[in-house]
């Protein structure tokens, strides 16, 4: 089956959406030495795979399968993100990806643009992404593996800017874990906006301190 243009433009690592200036709490915990090894670093991305999916991903769906829903699923993604790293975070990523993607494909997005008051919404990133690639006609499914795909890139992306893995061993370490992400997409495609959960505590303790680091590389 031919993978449409328009799925291989939106995964290009080149598309200028600012998710790789977030570490996604990943920092804090390089720096207080939480990650000692390989190991520790797997099974930190394998925990924020599984809280982007009860996250983002029920968030996502919602907003695929109702636009107009937006206003309301992010207010719901506000009060749920009481890290206000994360929600900053959040906030951030949502802001780029909606207005990066309005920038490039205007014909499909002036309308929601126009339907999303900046000054009234907190934009955060999970209901946005589920809107904007529905009016580019993506399958929610799809959307939801994108979603999946950027968080995980990111957090490895993260890794090698901070030393604690290469570029070799990032690809490697996104190829073993796309059992873990099938896994994910598997038992969370189809929550709903009402079955959001905090599936990693620690981790999203963590990231909370990013603002208290003595010199920082990344936004959170």
């Amino acid at each position: 089956m031919k993978i449409p243009w328009l799925l291989l433009q939106l995964s290009d690592s080149g598309l200028p959406t600012g998710g790789f200036a977030h570490s996604g709490g990943l920092e804090v915990m390089a720096q207080m030495g939480e990650l000692a090894g390989l190991e520790e670093l797997a099974r930190f991305l394998r925990d924020a795979l599984w809280q982007v999916g009860h996250f983002g991903l029920p968030l996502l769906a919602a907003a695929h399968d109702d636009p107009a829903q937006v206003p309301r699923l992010d207010a719901r993604a506000d009060a749920f993100l009481s890290n206000r790293v994360a929600n900053r975070a959040s906030r951030t990523q949502g802001r780029a990806f909606l207005d990066t993607c309005t920038r490039i494909f205007p014909e499909h997005l002036s309308a929601l643009r126009a339907s999303i008051r900046p000054d009234r919404l907190h934009c955060h990133h999970a209901p946005l992404f589920g809107a904007v690639l529905k009016s580019l006609a993506v399958d929610r499914l799809e959307a939801q593996q994108l979603f999946l795909s950027f968080a995980l890139r990111g957090l490895l992306f993260a890794g090698v800017r901070l030393g604690l893995i290469g570029t070799h061993q990032a690809q490697r370490m996104l190829y073993e874990l796309g059992p873990a992400m099938d896994n994910v997409l598997e038992t969370c495609a189809g929550l709903g906006a009402d079955s959001l959960a905090q599936t990693a505590p620690l981790a999203d303790l963590f990231g909370s301190m990013h603002d208290r680091l003595y010199s920082r590389m990344f936004q959170s």
